[in-house]
C-alpha cells in the first residue's frame, strides 16, 4: 500500500508552496474532467431524446439538474475545505462525480437523472478545491492570473466534450460505453488525487456546541458583504451564453437555424470553450498587470456583446464561421475576475467559502435557466420544429443578460493591486490532529 504524503509544511522563504501547486494541478484535471462530462450531452441529443423519449423542455429540465446540485454543493465544498481541508474534500467530490457518470451510463431515465444530480453534486467541488489550492500555492500577486489558469483546463474539458466525444458516440463506442468508461477513469483520479494531496489546517474553527453546522459559519460574513452578491450576479449572467446557449443548445441552434450539418456544428459550438483556454488566463494576466480588474471585465463584457449580437443577427454568409465564437469565448473568459474579487473584498481566512458562495450564485442562475430556456424555445416554435427565427427571439434574452452583467460590473469594488497591496499566500500550518490517512 502506498503511503499517504505527509503534512505539508509552510514554506520558509518566498510566497510559492510546491505540494499545494503540484496538487492544484490534479484538481484542475478534476475540473477539465467534469467539463468535458457537463458539455457532453449537448452533441447526444439525439440519442438521449430518443432514449427517454423527451421533448426540448424534458432534455434541458434533464440536463440541467446538474446546474441545482452543482450549485448548492458548491456551498457544501466551501465550508468543507474550510473545515477539514482538501485532501478529504476533494476526493470526496471526485468520487461523486465517479457514481454519477455510472448512473447516467444505466440507460435508464430515473438513473439518468439521478445520475446527473451526482455529477453537479461532485463537480461542485473542483472550481471551489482547485481555487483554493491555487490560493495556498500561489502569491497573491498572481491570484487572477491562478484563476484563469484554472478556468482554462476547464473550458478546454468543455471543447474536448464537444469535439472529441461526438466522433467517438458516432463511430467507436455507443453513448452508454462512453459514460461507462468515463466514470471509470474518474474513479482512478480520485484515488490519486487522495494519495498526493497534502493535509493542512482547517481555516474556519468550529463554533462551540455548534456541531457539523458551524462549518458553514463562514457563510454568513460572506453574504453579508454586498459585494459578495455583486460578484455573483455578475459572473453568472457573463457565464450563461456558455453554459446553457453553447454547451447545451450550440449544436441544436446551428443544425436546426443555421442548416449546418452536425459535425460542423459540433466543432463550431467547441470554439467558445476554446476562446475560453486563451482568454480566461490571458485576461487574468492582464488584471494582474495592470493591477486592475474592472476595466479587463468591462471590455471584455462590451465585446461579448457586440460578438453575441454579431453570432445571432449577422446573415449566415456574413459571419466567420469560427471566428466569431473563438472570439466571444475568449472574451467571455473574463467573467473569472469576479471570482479574484470576491476573495480580495472578503477575509483572507474563509477562501473556500468565498469560492464557495460565488459558485452558488452563479450555477444558480444556470440551474434556473436551463429549463426556462427550454421552455421559451417550446413556445416560439408552438410545439413545431424549431428554425432560425426562435433562436433568434430567444436569443435576445442572452443579450439582456449579458448587458445586466456589463451594469453590475461598474458597480463592483477595485481590489487589484494599484488600489490596495496584496498580501503573500498565506502559509498553511500542519493540524494539530490529523485526521487518519
Amino acid at each position: 500500500m502506498m503511503t499517504p504524503p505527509s503534512t505539508a509544511a509552510p514554506p520558509a522563504r518566498g510566497d510559492f508552496h510546491p505540494q499545494f501547486i503540484a496538487a492544484w494541478l490534479l484538481c484542475a484535471v478534476f475540473y477539465f474532467v467534469q467539463y468535458a462530462l457537463r458539455s457532453a450531452p449537448g452533441v447526444m441529443v439525439p440519442e438521449l431524446s430518443s432514449a427517454w423519449g423527451l421533448d426540448a423542455l424534458g432534455l434541458s429540465a434533464l440536463l440541467g439538474m446538474y446546474y441545482y446540485t452543482y450549485a448548492a454543493f458548491a456551498i457544501v465544498a466551501g465550508a468543507m475545505l474550510d473545515r477539514y481541508g482538501a485532501r478529504w474534500s476533494i476526493p470526496a467530490g471526485i468520487a461523486g462525480l465517479a457514481v454519477g457518470t455510472l448512473l447516467f451510463a444505466w440507460g435508464n431515465e430515473t438513473e439518468a437523472y439521478a445520475g446527473r444530480l451526482l455529477q453537479g453534486a461532485g463537480s461542485a467541488f473542483s472550481f471551489v478545491g482547485a481555487v483554493y489550492l491555487a490560493a495556498h500555492g500561489f502569491p497573491a500577486r498572481l491570484l487572477a492570473t491562478a484563476v484563469g489558469a484554472t478556468q482554462m483546463f476547464g473550458m478546454l474539458g468543455g471543447a474536448a466534450g464537444q469535439f472529441a466525444v461526438s466522433p467517438l458516440i458516432h463511430g467507436v463506442v455507443t453513448w452508454q460505453h462512453f459514460w461507462l468508461y468515463a466514470g471509470v477513469v474518474v474513479a482512478v483520479l480520485a484515488v490519486v488525487t487522495f494519495l498526493a494531496t497534502p493535509k493542512e489546517a482547517a481555516k474556519a474553527e468550529p463554533q462551540a456546541g455548534g456541531g457539523l453546522l458551524s462549518m458553514f459559519a463562514p457563510y454568513k460574513e460572506v453574504l453579508s458583504n454586498p459585494q459578495s452578491w455583486l460578484c455573483g450576479f455578475c459572473a453568472g449572467l457573463l457565464f450563461l451564453p456558455t453554459t446553457v446557449g453553447d454547451m447545451i443548445w450550440g449544436v441544436p441552434m446551428l443544425q436546426a437555424g443555421f442548416g449546418v450539418d452536425h459535425a460542423n456544428a459540433v466543432n463550431r459550438a467547441a470554439m467558445v470553450p476554446l476562446g475560453w483556454v486563451f482568454g480566461a488566463p490571458l485576461l487574468g494576466y492582464v488584471a494582474d498587470r495592470l493591477g486592475r480588474r474592472k476595466p479587463v471585465l468591462i471590455a471584455s463584457a462590451v465585446a461579448m456583446l457586440g460578438l453575441a449580437t454579431a453570432m445571432l443577427y449577422l446573415p449566415a454568409h456574413q459571419a466567420p464561421d469560427y471566428l466569431l465564437g473563438f472570439l466571444f469565448g475568449f472574451a467571455s473568459g473574463a467573467a473569472m475576475i469576479p471570482y479574484s474579487i470576491i476573495k480580495e473584498v472578503n477575509p483572507d481566512r474563509i477562501k473556500g467559502s468565498a469560492t464557495g458562495a460565488m459558485n452558488f450564485l452563479v450555477f444558480t442562475l444556470s440551474a434556473v435557466a436551463a429549463p426556462a430556456a427550454g421552455w421559451v424555445l417550446q413556445r416560439l416554435s408552438g410545439g413545431k420544429v424549431l428554425n432560425l427565427s426562435d433562436f433568434e427571439a430567444w436569443g435576445a434574452f442572452g443579450l439582456g443578460g449579458i448587458a445586466l452583467g456589463l451594469v453590475l460590473a461598474f458597480l463592483l469594488e477595485e481590489t487589484g493591486s494599484a488600489v490596495r497591496p496584496l498580501p503573500a499566500a498565506t502559509p498553511v500550518a500542519p493540524l494539530p490532529h490529523p485526521l487518519p490517512a
